[in-house]
């Protein structure tokens, strides 16, 4: 018995000082510094939804989940000597890989959209026929457009999600630094709304000209003619034809359905919580659990979605819904329920394609970290290894 406790307080002190690859995967060097973040302001709402301020990192939900499966944290660790400058660093780097897996994905995404909004398309003369499923809305537009053209409005898109992860975390790393101010739980909410509000006002002309630029097919009814020739030509036209707020039409519905989202997220996430606590010893299972969720989640605002990208449809023609109550009515009474869940299955690949994507870009850095950390046969360690010093709790 005394020899069994002694082998066990060895490994305790000594198992912090040699995690496995896995844990050294798990806690990133450049972001492991400590954050003087007082434990109301790690539950501030960011992007529309709330979330753990930790979670603020530029990148999408559905990445931060894949990586939170990784592995498990090390109780109670803390990282010494990460500099602040090589987090702004990995900041970046993170906006530059959300932009290559949204770019890598982009083909399905203007697949959805080109579902989404056929039926404005085909009353506006531009599409002539209705798309039969997502493969048909694939071959149809390679065969008209060429395999190319499954990347158009690809930029604004892109720019905008990452605008749209960047924006909240700036603004809440300026919010943070005002400690002349007393954070109650009233200040954060209306702080979170006013965010929400604000980062959506900003992106939300790269999503109107990705989206119009997406729906600009080019067919043989039409001589192969586009309607717009860039994002520039795409806010000049608006501009001309409707002002500043063309570029706006769609917006009130999209900020509810993102304060909506946020409510339903506050309901479920206990659940959701739940599961992945049952679930923490199977790494695939916890990310179905939360691709399940996000899903869910995503499908019951779907319609909202739907609304929000008709009006956008709408700017510079000459019919025009008069509000997004009379755009959901008539969309309602002329196309019925069906219309509003037109590439929800796209949207659906979308998601399943970026969660992957994602997966594997772990995996792979996770590999050829391993391998970095590999000694060689002379037992000398190689020279671009980055040593980490690992410190347990109570040893502060």
């Amino acid at each position: 018995m005394e020899n069994w406790t002694k082998r066990l307080n060895c490994r305790m002190e000594h198992e912090p000082m040699h995690p496995p690859i896995s844990q050294k995967i798990h806690w990133h060097p450049d972001l492991s510094f400590r954050h003087s973040y007082t434990p109301r302001m790690q539950n501030i709402h960011g992007a529309g939804a709330l979330v753990n301020w930790r979670s603020l990192s530029p990148l999408l939900p559905a990445f931060q989940g894949c990586a939170s499966t990784v592995v498990k944290p090390v109780p109670q660790p803390a990282f010494v000597g990460a500099p602040l400058e090589n987090n702004k660093a990995s900041v970046l780097v993170k906006l530059a890989m959300l932009g290559v897996l949204k770019t890598t994905v982009a083909p399905f995404e203007r697949v959805q959209l080109l579902m989404q909004n056929q039926n404005a398309m085909i009353k506006s003369g531009r599409l002539h026929q209705p798309y039969n499923g997502i493969f048909d809305c694939f071959a149809r537009t390679i065969r008209n457009e060429g395999i190319f053209s499954l990347w158009r409005g690809n930029t604004a898109n892109a720019m905008g999600h990452v605008f749209n992860k960047a924006i909240p975390f700036t603004i809440f790393q300026y919010i943070e630094s005002r400690e002349d101010i007393q954070w109650t739980y009233i200040r954060m909410l209306v702080a979170g709304v006013l965010v929400a509000t604000a980062n959506l006002f900003l992106v939300y002309p790269f999503f109107y000209a990705g989206t119009r630029l997406a729906n600009d097919v080019k067919t043989t009814c039409n001589l192969g003619k586009r309607q717009f020739n860039g994002i520039f030509d795409v806010y000049r036209r608006t501009l001309k034809s409707d002002g500043i707020a063309g570029l706006y039409r769609g917006y009130n519905i999209l900020l509810a359905k993102i304060g909506m989202m946020a409510a339903l997220s506050v309901a479920v996430k206990p659940w959701q919580r739940l599961w992945l606590l049952l679930l923490q010893d199977n790494n695939l299972a916890r990310a179905m659990v939360e691709f399940g969720f996000n899903t869910s989640r995503k499908l019951i605002f779907y319609p909202m979605d739907t609304v929000s990208r008709r009006m956008m449809m709408t700017s510079g023609e000459a019919v025009k819904y008069k509000s997004s109550l009379n755009a959901f009515a008539q969309i309602f009474k002329t196309e019925g329920v069906v219309s509003f869940y037109k590439g929800a299955g796209a949207d659906i690949l979308l998601n399943a394609a970026f969660k992957g994507s994602a997966l594997l870009t772990i995996y792979l850095t996770a590999v050829l970290s391993a391998a970095m950390e590999k000694p060689r046969d002379d037992g000398s360690q190689p020279t671009s290894t980055l040593t980490i010093r690992w410190k347990n709790a109570r040893d502060k």
